[in-house]
Protein backbone atom coordinates (compact mmCIF):
# COMPACT_ATOMS: atom_id res chain seq x y z
CA UNK A 1 0.00 0.00 0.00
CA UNK A 2 1.41 3.43 -0.93
CA UNK A 3 0.88 5.87 1.84
CA UNK A 4 1.89 8.87 0.27
CA UNK A 5 -1.49 9.14 -2.29
CA UNK A 6 -4.13 11.28 -2.28
CA UNK A 7 -6.47 8.05 -2.80
CA UNK A 8 -5.29 5.06 -1.52
CA UNK A 9 -7.06 2.26 -2.08
CA UNK A 10 -7.78 -0.85 0.32
CA UNK A 11 -6.34 -4.27 -1.10
CA UNK A 12 -4.85 -2.63 -3.85
CA UNK A 13 -1.73 -3.99 -5.61
CA UNK A 14 1.13 -4.58 -3.90
CA UNK A 15 4.86 -3.00 -5.35
CA UNK A 16 6.18 -6.36 -6.61
CA UNK A 17 2.60 -7.37 -8.27
CA UNK A 18 3.00 -3.44 -10.34
CA UNK A 19 6.85 -4.48 -11.13
CA UNK A 20 5.77 -7.55 -12.49
CA UNK A 21 3.00 -6.00 -14.72
CA UNK A 22 5.32 -3.34 -16.53
CA UNK A 23 7.68 -5.89 -17.25
CA UNK A 24 4.82 -7.73 -18.42
CA UNK A 25 4.36 -4.94 -20.99
CA UNK A 26 7.54 -6.04 -22.44
CA UNK A 27 7.04 -6.47 -26.33
CA UNK A 28 3.52 -4.42 -26.68
CA UNK A 29 3.13 -2.11 -28.90
CA UNK A 30 3.11 0.65 -26.24
CA UNK A 31 3.16 4.62 -27.14
CA UNK A 32 3.43 6.06 -23.33
CA UNK A 33 2.70 5.25 -19.58
CA UNK A 34 1.75 7.34 -16.69
CA UNK A 35 2.80 7.31 -13.22
CA UNK A 36 0.06 9.15 -10.85
CA UNK A 37 -1.11 9.95 -7.36
CA UNK A 38 2.53 10.65 -5.53
CA UNK A 39 1.67 12.79 -2.93
CA UNK A 40 4.93 14.26 -1.09
CA UNK A 41 2.76 15.72 1.93
CA UNK A 42 1.40 12.16 2.56
CA UNK A 43 4.50 10.20 1.66
CA UNK A 44 6.33 11.26 5.23
CA UNK A 45 8.74 8.48 4.79
CA UNK A 46 9.82 8.86 1.42
CA UNK A 47 8.86 5.05 0.58
CA UNK A 48 5.73 5.98 -1.94
CA UNK A 49 8.38 8.31 -3.65
CA UNK A 50 11.12 5.79 -4.29
CA UNK A 51 8.92 3.29 -5.26
CA UNK A 52 7.36 5.60 -7.58
CA UNK A 53 10.86 6.32 -9.07
CA UNK A 54 11.54 2.34 -9.20
CA UNK A 55 7.76 1.98 -11.30
CA UNK A 56 8.78 4.76 -13.46
CA UNK A 57 12.36 3.64 -14.18
CA UNK A 58 11.15 -0.01 -15.06
CA UNK A 59 8.37 1.71 -17.63
CA UNK A 60 11.06 3.96 -19.18
CA UNK A 61 13.01 0.58 -19.54
CA UNK A 62 10.00 -1.19 -21.32
CA UNK A 63 9.04 1.38 -23.68
CA UNK A 64 13.18 1.27 -25.71
CA UNK A 65 12.40 -1.75 -26.54
CA UNK A 66 9.19 -1.60 -27.84
CA UNK A 67 10.01 -1.83 -32.35
CA UNK A 68 8.37 1.29 -33.36
CA UNK A 69 9.50 2.85 -36.94
CA UNK A 70 7.23 6.48 -36.47
CA UNK A 71 7.18 8.14 -39.82
CA UNK A 72 9.34 11.47 -39.81
CA UNK A 73 13.13 12.66 -40.73
CA UNK A 74 14.55 9.49 -38.63
CA UNK A 75 11.81 6.92 -40.46
CA UNK A 76 13.72 3.57 -41.10
CA UNK A 77 16.41 4.81 -38.98
CA UNK A 78 17.42 2.63 -35.74
CA UNK A 79 20.05 3.06 -32.91
CA UNK A 80 20.77 -0.54 -31.40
Amino acid sequence: MANGTGTQEIGGLMDWQALQIVRGMAGLNLVGCDLVEVSPPFDTSGTTALTAANLLFEMLCVLPGVPQDPPGPLHGFRIE
